[in-house]
């Protein structure tokens, strides 16, 4: 049995949703799984739910922050025999047009993060979303218009305060489109484990184009920006 999933292996379905926070776990399942989810973790608070969604099998685990955190929970998923894992997350938005609370489909995920590059053994490693996901979420999207999606490249960073705007601003002239903290991992353990993946996110911050400094994203915004996430995610994350 896994050390930080306390699950059977059938507790998860094949299909799971992977948010950082315990708490936009509990939302999820309340919110979109259909009646009758159960609670299948709660072992240091990563809080883990199991029901359905349109009636199809689906999973919520919480993540925690980093990449580190989140490697072990990709690993142990895995174990516990889930097949197909979607980062549903926030992220500091780095792209001219972008908005609070649009939405960021990852086609890959540059691992300025040391753990990606750690488990793979590759410096060079070039972690991506498996590509029948990213052409699911991007038919959805257009398809059900509820916001602005941005699809691109994005980094994953190991740290949250990063102290050097110059990165940013490489960043961006290279055309990454956001920055977050778990996608890279999450990519990996999927390519090495045989599991699809794809990362979606809302934006939650504006990085400044001059200076790095941020601006945050309110509750109201944060709320629709997720909720539109979620609508694709779902969706994405039990189709055929």
């Amino acid at each position: 049995m896994p050390i930080h999933l306390r699950a059977e292996p059938g507790d998860y379905a094949p299909n799971v949703l992977c948010p950082g926070d315990p708490v936009r776990a509990t939302y999820i399942a309340e919110t979109f799984f259909d009646p009758g989810f159960r609670q299948v973790n709660e072992v240091r608070g990563m809080l883990g739910y199991t029901g359905t969604f349109e009636g199809k099998p689906i999973s919520v685990q919480t993540t925690g922050m980093g990449a580190p955190s989140a490697g072990i929970v990709f690993d142990e998923l895995a174990q516990l025999g889930a097949k197909r894992l979607i980062r549903v997350g926030t992220s500091g938005g780095l792209a001219d047009g972008m908005a609070m609370g649009d939405t960021v489909i990852a086609l890959s995920a540059a691992a300025d993060d040391h753990a990606p590059r750690q488990l793979s053994q590759m410096d060079c490693h070039a972690p991506t979303a498996t590509f029948g996901l990213v052409e699911v979420a991007a038919r959805l999207s257009r398809e059900n218009p509820m916001g602005k999606v941005h699809i691109g490249p994005i980094v994953t960073s190991g740290l949250f305060y990063e102290p050097s705007w110059d990165k940013f601003k490489m960043w961006k002239s290279l055309g990454y489109i956001a920055v977050e903290m778990e996608a890279a991992m999450m990519y990996t353990v999927a390519a090495m484990k045989g599991m699809e993946a794809l990362a979606l996110m809302t934006v939650s911050d504006m990085i400044g184009d001059d200076d790095g400094d941020t601006v945050r994203i309110s509750d109201d915004d944060m709320k629709r920006g997720v909720d539109q996430m979620m609508e694709i995610g779902c969706r994405v994350a039990v189709s055929d």
